[in-house]
């Protein structure tokens, strides 16, 4: 990947993964439903794996550059 894009790319992954843990525990501290119409035992274990991808590609694609 060249180096400008591939920063943005990871920076991008990064931040969006970083974002979706932050608002996913902030709504499972207040028991709040994660996703509308979902159980939380469904929605937390695919919001974290949704995140924890999104943090490998950003990492990917920085380590890539």
């Amino acid at each position: 990947m060249e180096g400008g894009p591939g920063i943005f790319a990871g920076a991008v992954f990064l931040l969006f993964g970083t974002g979706l843990l932050g608002w996913t525990g902030a709504c499972a501290a207040r028991r709040a439903p994660v996703a509308e119409g979902v159980r939380p035992a469904v929605a937390v274990p695919l919001v974290l794996l949704a995140a924890g991808t999104s943090l490998a590609l950003g990492l990917w694609c920085l380590l890539r550059r």
